[in-house]
């Protein structure tokens, strides 16, 4: 390789740490947003739970603009992660692959091994906190225009 190439390639493989730390990151995030989602599933199936954009528009007397840039807001994060981590999960899967394949190069096969195992695992990681945020997201944004639409016809309704 020549000095760019070198570079690059020493440059690329400083941001494989940071991509795995937010990919766990991310999961994480996931998970507590499953978990978040479940027990509000669960209280609307039961018909206990008072919508958070209900207590927003009562406490601030929101118009409806106000509580659609609340409901963005909320989402905002889940969004970005269900779009993120997949671009995530390639870099991460991107970055071994270059010392892979100069271990097959070598005829090393366990450094082939140890490169393949981070680089897969990254990716399913990512994919995994992708579609739970997504699910999320599809979901509560379809509660949150629910819970809108009422308050607007709640106040429509007021004399």
């Amino acid at each position: 390789m020549n000095g760019i190439e070198a570079g690059l390639f020493e440059l690329s493989k400083l941001f494989l740490l940071p991509v795995l730390v937010l990919i766990l990151l991310s999961l994480a995030y996931a998970f507590g947003m499953l978990g978040g989602f479940a027990v509000e599933a669960w209280q609307r199936r039961r018909g206990t739970c008072r919508p958070a954009l209900a207590a927003f528009q009562a406490a601030s007397r929101a118009t409806s603009d106000d509580m659609e840039l609340w409901i963005l807001k909320r989402l905002e994060w889940l969004r970005i992660v269900s779009r993120a981590a997949p671009m995530l999960g390639l870099v991460a899967t991107m970055i071994p692959m270059g010392p892979a394949l100069l271990a097959l190069s070598a005829n090393d096969a366990s450094a082939v091994g140890e490169n393949l195992v981070v680089a897969f695992s990254a990716v399913i990681l990512a994919l995994v906190s992708a579609s739970i945020t997504h699910l999320v997201l599809t979901i509560r944004r379809r509660w949150l225009l629910e819970d809108l639409r009422a308050i607007e016809r709640a106040l429509e309704a007021r004399p």
